[in-house]
């Protein structure tokens, strides 16, 4: 499959955005729990992961740091931008949370392929140290689930599938999430994406991550997330390039570790608020999200809850 061609110079507004349809069939996964390993660094040198010019000309470079910021990122040796890379995806580590600051996935919808998921078992990346690395004392005996930020189906395409999918469970690529966020809210968002990118036979680019806060609370000494975000980069069927955002908040469910959680509340946004309040830059992206261009033409605040999945405008 080629590349497509891309309209660089299409900038949507919000008028131009579409709502999608009715998400298909959602599955819900439990954690099956493993003890902990570590990936030999040598067993992982041949791994390219993430690509900027997988969506052909829109092209969509490997996210930066503000200045702020950048002084948080853990050094990888060996690798020029510092990052972790995986099977189709790559991760940013933060040196202070022990967690990722972003990862970057590419995917390919028309050759995607279905891995059976096993016992899973977690294991660190033998390239930093295990200590850089949150580990599974922190998700023992409660409601917190090792929430995959690179989601397991999404780089499983192509003759490297099978190894995609054991790439994606190591712990630089889990963050901790309530069990109720992780399996609905947070599921339902990926699963739709990933069944309409299967569905078009499409290629997308999605970078994920926490929403890290001074104000973050502390469960067996390390803060934990707020709040999470999305940012989809693709080419429509008519060769125009897109960019989206979505930021689901699980802040209200994090003191009920040890009781039921309640409904957890979902926001489509602009891929500038999330740049605001991550301090990652996505470069140009910005330039192809409506809500972004609308926040600018209007100079207002641009958020939208999403209810069910048709309600998503891309």
């Amino acid at each position: 499959m080629s590349a497509p061609t891309a309209q660089l110079r299409y900038r949507p507004r919000l008028a131009d955005l579409r709502r999608l349809a009715q998400p298909g069939a959602l599955k819900n996964h439990a954690l099956e729990r493993g003890l902990p390993r570590t990936t030999p660094a040598e067993a992982l040198t041949d791994r390219e992961g993430y690509r900027d010019d997988f969506l052909g000309d829109f092209r969509v470079p490997w996210p930066q740091l503000d200045e702020l910021f950048r002084a948080d990122l853990l050094p990888v040796p060996g690798s020029a931008l510092n990052r972790l890379d995986y099977t189709h995806f790559s991760i940013a580590m933060s040196k202070s949370r022990r967690l990722a600051l972003f990862v970057g996935v590419n995917i390919m919808g028309e050759s995607l392929v279905e891995v059976a998921r096993g016992r899973d078992r977690w294991s660190y990346d033998g390239r930093i140290p295990a200590e850089a690395q949150i580990g599974e004392s922190l998700y023992a005996d409660n409601l917190l689930d090792r929430g995959h930020l690179v989601r397991r189906q999404d780089p499983n395409w192509g003759p490297n599938a099978e190894q995609a999918n054991a790439d994606t469970f190591h712990f630089t690529n889990c963050s901790p999430q309530m069990a109720g966020f992780n399996q609905k809210n947070w599921l339902d968002l990926e699963n739709y994406l990933l069944d309409n990118t299967r569905r078009w036979q499409a290629r997308a680019t999605v970078f994920s991550g926490p929403v890290f806060s001074d104000a973050d609370r502390h469960y067996r000494g390390v803060p934990i997330p707020s709040a999470f975000w999305k940012v989809v980069a693709f080419v429509g069927d008519d060769g125009k390039p897109s960019a989206t955002a979505y930021v689901i908040s699980q802040e209200g469910e994090l003191d009920r570790l040890s009781v039921l959680f309640g409904r957890f509340r979902t926001y489509q946004r602009s891929v500038l608020e999330v740049e605001r309040l991550t301090g990652i830059n996505f470069g140009g992206l910005a330039d192809y999200d409506g809500f972004s261009n609308e926040e600018r033409a209007t100079g207002t605040r641009i958020q939208a809850e999403i209810r069910e999945m048709g309600d998503i405008r891309v």
